[in-house]
Order: C-alpha cells, then structure tokens, then sequence
C-alpha cells in the first residue's frame, strides 16, 4: 500500500485516540460552562470542516454550471442532513443523558447501543475526511495535503 495512503489513514486515527484518551484525565463532573464552550468549540469545528471540505469545493468544481453552480451543494448538503435524520431515527442508540433513541424495543445491549451513537456521530466526519483526502489524491490542485490533513487531525 502506498505511504501516503498509510499516512492519511493512520493521521486521524491518532487523532481521534488521542483525543478520546482526553477522557481519562478528567475526573469528575465538568461544570456547565466548561461543558457548553467545549460543546461550542466542537460546533465550529463541525461548520467549519462541513463548509471549508464539502460545500466550498462542491460550489467551485460546479462554477462552470452559471447561476445553478449551487444546485450541487445545495443538493448534496439537504441530502447529507436527510439521511442523518433517516438513521438517526432507525438506528437504536443512547445519547449523553442515557436517554434511549431510535426504534423502540430493541434488543441490543447498552453497550451496542453506545457503539452506535458514536458510529453515528463519526460518519459525517469520516465522510468529509474521506472526500477531501481522496480529491487531494485524484490531483485536485484546489485541495492541498496540508488541508486534508488538518481536516483529518481537527485543526
């Protein structure tokens, strides 16, 4: 396999152990202002991965459609949100609260139901890593390796 495939997948790997490894230091509970500047730093880093690895290459590779050049972002992105809410809704998972979602009645463990969440949760992001770090392979001259990789690491 190629290095740099090796290295583009092992990147945010690291990334995303590192960052879940964070848990264990912390003891206790976090106080709420703390919990709502984290949830809020976490928020512009999702707008800003979502806007900077999908929507602004989707509005240039389409600039040559005129005044619909749009079209496929806006499509793309309404789809994204659709298919979220789809799985979000068929898929049995727990939120932070413990609070059961999805069909009802499952028979899954807690801990299957907690392993979906995160699923859940990890696919968008995954998605927007995966589509900037395989226009950055295809040779797109937009898309740098340094953008891929910051995108891949949260920066």
């Amino acid at each position: 396999m190629n290095q740099e495939i090796i290295q583009g997948i092992l990147i945010p790997f690291v990334g995303t152990v590192l960052g879940a490894a964070s848990v264990f230091f912390i003891r206790g509970q976090l106080k709420k202002s703390v919990e709502k500047a984290l949830s809020g730093f976490a928020a512009g880093v999702m707008t800003s991965a979502s806007f900077f690895s999908l929507l602004s290459p989707s509005l240039e590779m389409s600039s040559g459609m005129g005044r619909l050049s749009f079209v496929p972002a806006f499509a793309g992105f309404w789809i994204g949100i659709l298919f979220l809410l789809l799985l979000d809704n068929l898929v049995p998972h727990l939120h932070a609260g413990g609070e059961e979602e999805g069909i009802g009645n499952s028979r899954l463990r807690r801990s299957t139901k907690m392993l979906l969440a995160v699923g859940l949760h990890n696919l968008p992001e995954g998605m927007a890593v995966g589509i900037l770090y395989a226009g950055w392979k295809s040779g797109s001259t937009s898309i740098t390796l340094a953008s891929a990789l910051s995108l891949a690491i949260g920066i």
